[in-house]
């Protein structure tokens, strides 16, 4: 998927950009106007990503010889000819496919939003598009146009419903960037008619023909930095649907800052962000890649984004037939049954106000671009909501936990997992504060204490 956002960037550039947009994000977000915009998506905290197209054929694997690299840029990797790459359409037949399945396993898992490749880097639409028969609904046996059926299923089970949208890469247009091995490079093409010719019309028709879009999540930047092509795409999204929400890979500042793939901060980050991640290595469907993240992992991982003020948007890769891989399925509503519990440390929570339990910068110890490896714990997160202070524990602290650095005095404490919400025992002796826990966690995976606090 967006393996090339950093193919055609150094980290040290991504890094670069990231700051700007999020001290652009965090002084557009002081307005009331832009707070009422972002409203569903602080809320939200966990999405469903979802890649899917022509590239589940394969697998991975083309002309019997495995390709390596993540499913959906295997014509890339390959260096597949737009002819031979074609000829996948005629093949695609997703039968098993069920809008209100997927819509309700992101129920379950507890997702509020759900993003999917409208069209990705291979320029195959996953609509119907008038702008190009290059489409599932036109090119395909399928004759269906899954989106519609799937922002239908959304808005019944009320659910978010948006789009993913290759904008710069089109491996399949000859002035679409990224495709060397056909048109050759990028610098002679005219990009903008590209742009202009199908891009655009597309991104139009996808806020026009499917009802509320919560964003438009664009990417791999190539090329877009120049002139007005990034504010051709904004103008677009605002005229049409002024409430739809855009990415930090567009080109230029979106709504939120879009992280590097599977990069989780350090530290608490100022403004609107979100973790895209993988359930496994790939995005698209690769049928040799079962390195599944267990629900403990993933359960941490939501927790420690959000306990650093962000989104996480989890991707699955369904397959060709239609079916999302069980094994997502499975991992995602344990994760789900675990927030029908404690969600309430998790939607709409914000950052950690303490900050130790993230760990320390270790200086003796340096990464790829001589930063200091940061060294995080796994014991314990924070987050919070106005008057409560929620601390999941991944290692339970048998006995009795402290706490220091509180503000204000707790008034009570107990354990989400406890419907009845019985009082813990609490010490406090200035902004020390000590809590009686029983010797046992009463969660499996993870549990969460609350504090309430007054001033």
């Amino acid at each position: 998927m967006k393996s090339g956002f950093r193919q055609f960037l150094s980290l040290k550039t991504i890094a670069a950009a990231v700051a700007a947009c999020l001290a652009a994000r965090a002084a557009l977000a002081q307005t009331p106007e832009q707070d009422a915009r972002m409203k569903w998506f602080r809320e939200a905290k966990f999405g469903l990503f979802i890649h899917w197209g022509l590239y589940a054929i394969p697998a991975g694997e083309w002309k019997g010889q495995a390709i390596p690299g993540i499913g959906e840029w295997i014509m890339n990797r390959a260096k597949i000819p737009v002819g031979e790459y074609e000829q996948l359409a005629s093949q695609f037949n997703p039968t098993k496919f069920n809008a209100e399945e997927w819509v309700k396993m992101a129920e379950d898992a507890g997702q509020k939003y759900i993003v999917i490749t409208s069209k990705h880097h291979d320029g195959f639409a996953m609509y119907h598009s008038a702008v190009s028969k290059y489409n599932i609904f036109d090119a395909t046996p399928f004759h269906r146009d899954p989106l519609k059926e799937l922002a239908a299923a959304c808005a019944r089970h009320g659910i978010k419903f948006g789009f993913y949208y290759s904008q710069a890469q089109d491996w399949h247009e000859k002035n679409g960037a990224g495709n060397a091995w056909d048109f050759g490079p990028d610098d002679k093409k005219d990009f903008d008619e590209y742009l202009r010719g199908k891009a655009e019309p597309q991104v139009k028709e996808l806020l026009t023909n499917y009802g509320p879009v919560c964003l438009i999540w664009f990417d791999t930047p190539r090329m877009m930095n120049v002139g007005d092509r990034a504010q051709r795409f904004i103008d677009i999204v605002h005229n049409l649907q002024p409430a739809t929400l855009i990415d930090g890979r567009l080109g230029s500042a979106g709504d939120y800052v879009s992280m590097g793939d599977n990069r989780i901060p350090d530290q608490v980050v100022k403004g609107d962000w979100e973790v895209p991640a993988t359930l496994n290595k790939t995005w698209g469907f690769k049928k040799d890649d079962t390195d599944w993240k267990t629900p403990e992992d993933l359960t941490f991982k939501l927790v420690d984004i959000v306990s650093k003020g962000g989104n996480y948007l989890l991707n699955v890769g369904p397959t060709a037939e239609g079916l999302i891989p069980q094994a997502s399925q499975d991992n995602l509503r344990t994760v789900g049954r675990w927030l029908k519990v404690n969600g309430e440390a998790i939607y709409g929570a914000g950052p950690t106000p303490f900050g130790a339990e993230l760990g320390t910068p270790d200086a003796t110890e340096k990464d790829r671009n001589g930063r200091p490896v940061f060294h995080q714990t796994t014991a314990w997160r924070c987050t919070t909501k106005p008057g409560k202070l929620y601390i999941t524990f991944f290692q339970w602290p048998a006995g009795s936990f402290e706490l220091s650095k509180v503000s204000g005095k707790v008034t009570k404490a107990y354990l989400l997992a406890d419907s009845k919400h019985p009082a813990l025992k609490v010490t406090q002796s200035g902004d020390k504060v000590t809590v009686g826990l029983p010797a046992s966690a009463p969660g499996q995976i993870a549990s969460v204490m609350v504090l309430e606090t007054a001033k």
